[in-house]
């Protein structure tokens, strides 16, 4: 959702595909995304599940924990004619491996990356919602591959990847054949992996409110930047500046303005 609303406010055509509860958080939640303008026809409304919800840990505002909680609605996303429309004339899709926790989402996902749109995955891996093998068969998928520094320890451990961390993006995707890994780095930034060349940024230094909703915030910057075909070097600067941006908030989906992220490039 925080990505959806960020492509959304950053102008992009945003359909966003799940599940709520018929009850009051969930209409809750559908107020809010209206509110931003987000399309609601591929936002479903289960009657037996509740909304879903997130504990969240911010003791370390560095290192923000969370508690996914289940069963909830967005588990049972089901397939419909809307959501094969949408997906067949989508430029991008993006998903992450919770949508698979389940089984109803995990079959309506599969169904959804048939589509001949670009996929990006932003593996978000949360214990213990998955496996070896669920990774393999998201990571088939995908074109392009966000991942951070902790889950691509993960990945080395499954993979064999090597420790340096060019080699194993290298190695990452000459195994999947992505078009590009991007590696997000904290508070070192990022770095893209494209054609066996790396680009860094260094990312831009904030006073960090919460980090909730920044990995969100640097994903949307990315994927706006990179369907507008710019450099990476331009993608980069503009997700880390995005990225910072949001930390500089409590929550995730602040209202910013165009002008605030230039000021984020300035410091």
């Amino acid at each position: 959702m925080n990505v959806a609303l960020h492509l959304q406010h950053l102008g992009l055509d945003v359909k966003m595909a799940s599940k709520v509860g018929d009850d009051k958080p969930g209409r809750k939640l559908l107020a809010f995304t209206e509110k931003y303008g987000l399309k609601q026809e591929l936002i479903q409304v289960d009657k037996d599940f509740p909304t879903g919800s997130v504990l969240v840990n911010n003791q370390d505002k560095e290192n923000i924990k969370y508690e996914i909680v289940k069963p909830v609605a967005w588990d049972h996303i089901q397939w419909s004619e809307e959501i094969d429309k949408a997906a067949r004339n989508a430029d991008a899709i993006i998903f992450g491996s919770l949508a698979a926790r389940n089984e109803e989402s995990r079959e309506t996902l599969f169904k959804l990356l048939k589509a001949p749109a670009l996929k990006i995955l932003d593996i978000n891996l949360r214990p213990p919602y998955y496996t070896a093998d669920l990774l393999d068969r998201l990571m088939t998928k995908a074109d392009i591959l966000k991942i951070n520094e902790d889950e691509l320890t993960l990945l080395a451990d499954f993979y064999g990847l090597p420790n340096q961390m060019e080699a194993a993006l290298e190695k990452l995707s000459e195994l999947f054949s992505f078009e590009l890994v991007c590696i997000t780095l904290g508070s070192k930034g990022a770095a893209i992996y494209q054609e066996g060349e790396v680009i860094n940024h260094p990312g831009y230094p904030v006073e960090v409110q919460d980090t909730v909703g920044s990995g969100d915030a640097f994903l949307a910057g990315f994927v706006s930047k990179y369907l507008a075909k710019e450099s990476p070097e331009k993608i980069l600067d503009f997700a880390c500046a995005l990225g910072a941006l949001v930390a500089t908030f409590n929550g995730g989906t602040p209202q910013y303005k165009d002008e605030d992220i230039d000021a984020i490039k300035s410091i």
